[in-house]
């Protein structure tokens, strides 16, 4: 491995997701005191991984070709100037553009520098390797929330806009100043042969991973979006409900680790099968809870199942990526990401409007249960057919 790569990419994501998760337990309250419904709340929140979802298998597949750095240097610079714009909105519509171009600077960012520290690790360690890496993602995103907690509380909302522009301003230095640019496209003839999207989707191990990753984010797309809500109706203050979303986020980034160093010595089949219904399972216990510590404890093991889960997952992606472009199939597995980000807030939103607050976590685990039997059917049916090891 790169240490070079690695740490500048480690210090440099973990800044600008520090800056995202500083609004996630805000932007909710935020897009409410503009008027959002709960369909329109949806519609906020899936305008960011809409971008995402079209944009980050293009520009993976590009980056495989002509090099990762300008997209990463790029990304993170729009990101500031972003941040910037959210205390101007002044109405739903003007935030839900927001969301679609911010939206656009993190497929510029997050997708590329997975693939280029998945290019550079060690045979065999691709679980821990990538499991490290995702550390910088989930610490990032678990400091935020209460950064962001405090801010509003101290300054009012408008803070955590500027807070976030900061630190992702400080994550554009370090990459355009340390990170080197190693273009993929030095083995070419396998570059060229790799990047067809049909080839990737084609794959059933590929289809099973889609399918893995858009049913977990769909359960961290509606605690993101509605437990600030349904935590505000225990009488539970913006500051609880962002320490509540950040111990999922901690838990879940620091067992990422010795989990992916499990995921290299065991079956990564299993180790996704258990984390993924451990998610779900927990979803539908959200509704039974009414306080601060009964959500906390539930958040955290919902937070154990995705750690168990995600590091199998992206060391899975790295192995078939190497064959048809790491580029384009982290940008594949992300899109899947970004995909179930779009679908649960605007499923909740329904949800909640039609049925309450709490359906919405029901419908949640259900689905994600359902996505994990077709995630089993996918999977299997590729290891009987070409014994592929795990």
């Amino acid at each position: 491995m790169n240490r070079k790569i690695f740490n500048t990419l480690f210090i440099s994501i973990f800044s600008a997701m520090l800056g995202l998760g500083v609004i996630a337990p805000l932007l909710p309250l935020y897009a409410r005191s503009l008027g959002a419904t709960g369909l329109w709340l949806g519609v906020i929140f899936s305008g960011f991984s809409f971008s995402r979802a079209v944009f980050m298998p293009i520009i993976g597949r590009i980056s495989d070709r002509t090099g990762r750095k300008k997209f990463i240097c790029s990304g993170l610079l729009l990101y500031s100037f972003v941040s910037l714009l959210y205390p101007l909105a002044g109405g739903i519509y003007p935030l839900i553009i927001i969301r679609l171009i911010h939206g656009f600077a993190s497929s510029l960012v997050i997708p590329i520098a997975m693939a280029y520290v998945g290019e550079t690790v060690d045979k065999g360690k691709e679980g821990v390797s990538m499991g490290t890496f995702s550390m910088a993602l989930f610490l990032g995103m678990g400091t935020g929330p209460f950064l962001g907690g405090f801010l509003n509380d101290t300054f009012g909302i408008n803070s955590t806009f500027y807070a976030m522009a900061v630190l992702t301003v400080v994550a554009f230095l370090i990459s355009f100043i340390f990170l080197p640019d190693i273009k993929y496209a030095a083995n070419k003839k396998r570059a060229e042969k790799a990047i067809s999207f049909k080839d990737v989707i084609s794959n059933n191990i590929i289809k099973g991973m889609l399918i893995f990753r858009a049913v977990i984010a769909m359960g961290r797309g509606g605690i993101m979006a509605f437990l600030p809500l349904f935590a505000s109706g225990v009488n539970i203050s913006p500051s609880g409900a962002g320490a509540i979303i950040s111990s999922n986020i901690f838990i879940t980034a620091f067992l990422q680790r010795p989990f992916g160093a499990l995921a290299d010595r065991y079956n990564k089949f299993h180790l996704i099968l258990i984390g993924s219904s451990t998610v779900a399972s927990s979803l539908i216990l959200v509704s039974f809870s009414h306080n601060f510590w009964g959500l906390f404890f539930i958040s955290a093991l919902m937070g154990i199942g995705a750690a168990l889960a995600i590091p199998s997952a992206q060391a899975i992606t790295v192995k078939v990526g190497n064959t048809l472009g790491i580029g384009v199939s982290m940008g594949m597995f992300n899109m899947a990401m970004s995909v179930g980000m779009i679908a649960a807030p605007l499923i909740s939103g329904v949800v909640m409007d039609k049925l309450g607050i709490k359906s919405v976590f029901y419908v949640s685990g259900i689905l994600i249960f359902c996505g994990t039997l077709v995630f089993y059917y996918y999977f299997k049916k590729e290891q009987v057919k070409s014994l592929f090891t795990v």
